[in-house]
């Protein structure tokens, strides 16, 4: 449950947070399914989404917002069944995580929460260029990352 009033850069946060809740969720069947030499990356990515969920959590903590807890479950975009599908999941879900801390920043009043948002996108929409290299996409690059 979150304050009965968040103001929007709270609400953005918020919200930023339920997508690395989603995030961390997704990597582990994406853990199942990849490819075993994707393995270090998997595990990469995934300790990088729980770390930053975890300073989510921290700075909605300090500034007095009760943090929402994670859902039992989350629904996927599509089946994965192998480690094409892992991969496909893996850029989708930092294409979602990109789009949420694009909106932080867009949300944002002050300059820290600002900087945090830049950082989450720059790093989110890094892991999902590294997917998208993975299968094979020309560019692997996304124009702009975060942007619906």
């Amino acid at each position: 449950m979150t304050s009965p009033n968040p103001d929007p850069e709270q609400q953005a946060l918020i919200d930023a947070l339920r997508a690395e809740y989603a995030a961390t969720f997704a990597y582990g069947l994406v853990a199942a399914f990849a490819s075993p030499r994707r393995a270090d990356l998997v595990a990469a990515n995934t300790a990088a989404h729980r770390a930053r969920r975890d300073a989510t959590i921290d700075a909605l903590t300090a500034a007095g917002v009760d943090v929402p807890p994670p859902e039992a479950g989350y629904a996927m975009p599509f089946p994965v069944t192998d480690p094409t599908s892992a991969a496909r999941l893996a850029a989708q879900v930092e294409a979602d995580t990109a789009a949420a801390w694009r909106s932080v920043i867009e949300r944002s009043e002050s300059e820290h929460t600002r900087e945090v948002g830049v950082t989450a996108l720059t790093e989110a929409a890094v892991r999902e260029a590294n997917w998208r290299k993975i299968l094979g996409y020309q560019p692997p690059t996304n124009a702009f990352p975060g942007q619906p």
